[in-house]
């Protein structure tokens, strides 16, 4: 039903995810990212509070990912039917799968990062991503990515996937990126690669605007001058 990894750059510090799913909207219940914070994932039968819950665990309680995924799940009467993966400011890692999961799943902590899916074509699909995101050079989104591609050359979801989405935060209380494809009948992860490579130019123009609109360019958005 979903794969997914979230991860850190130890370079720049960013934390992100990136996931997809054969159900709809994906990135609309399932991704949650916090600056300065960490990045939840919370999947399989899905209870979207558990990502918020964990993040403050980890800001107001100070608590490490394990201990505040233990707390969040312990407070869920439903928690063997949960899959959540957590990473930390620090690059800390911890995930847990529910015996309850769907079909084949799995998940690996690897570098700065930690991927899991369940309905998986076999368990080597969380595997390769986590190799692909060690190995993949460039921004952490395009590390992302990689992974996911990768993980749909390993064979993926035991069925069709229909919806995807990029998850980062940095410095900023708002996502740097947040892109979403909420249903495409074929190929989701190669619609978000698609909006990933047209919002990168762009990327940065749009922090400028946000911080200071006296230098942003003007993208011919009415009322623009």
């Amino acid at each position: 039903m979903t794969f997914s990894i979230v991860a850190r750059c130890a370079e720049s510090g960013q934390l992100g995810i990136a996931i997809s799913s054969s159900s709809i909207a994906v990135g609309a219940r399932c991704p949650w990212a916090r600056a300065g914070v960490g990045v939840v994932a919370t999947q399989n039968v899905t209870l979207p509070a558990l990502g918020p819950q964990v993040l403050d665990l980890l800001e107001h309680k100070q608590l490490d990912p394990a201990a505040a995924l233990d707390r969040a799940l312990n407070s869920d009467g439903w928690s063997q039917y949960r899959q959540v993966t957590v990473i930390d400011a620090q690059g800390r890692t911890a995930f847990f799968s529910g015996k309850e999961a769907l079909g084949v799943y799995h998940a690996v902590a690897g570098e700065q990062c930690v991927a899991a899916g369940n309905m998986l074509a076999g368990p080597e699909v969380i595997e390769a991503m986590v190799r692909a995101f060690e190995g993949a050079p460039g921004k952490l989104a395009d590390r992302l990515l990689a992974a996911m591609h990768d993980a749909m050359a390993a064979g993926g979801e035991a069925g069709p996937v229909h919806s995807a989405a990029l998850k980062i935060v940095d410095e900023h209380t708002w996502p740097i990126v947040d892109l979403r494809v909420d249903w495409a009948d074929n190929d989701p992860l190669g619609e978000l690669d698609r909006f990933w490579q047209a919002y990168r130019p762009q990327m940065q123009d749009y922090l400028t605007r946000a911080l200071n609109p006296t230098i942003a360019p003007s993208y011919g958005v009415p009322g623009n001058e």
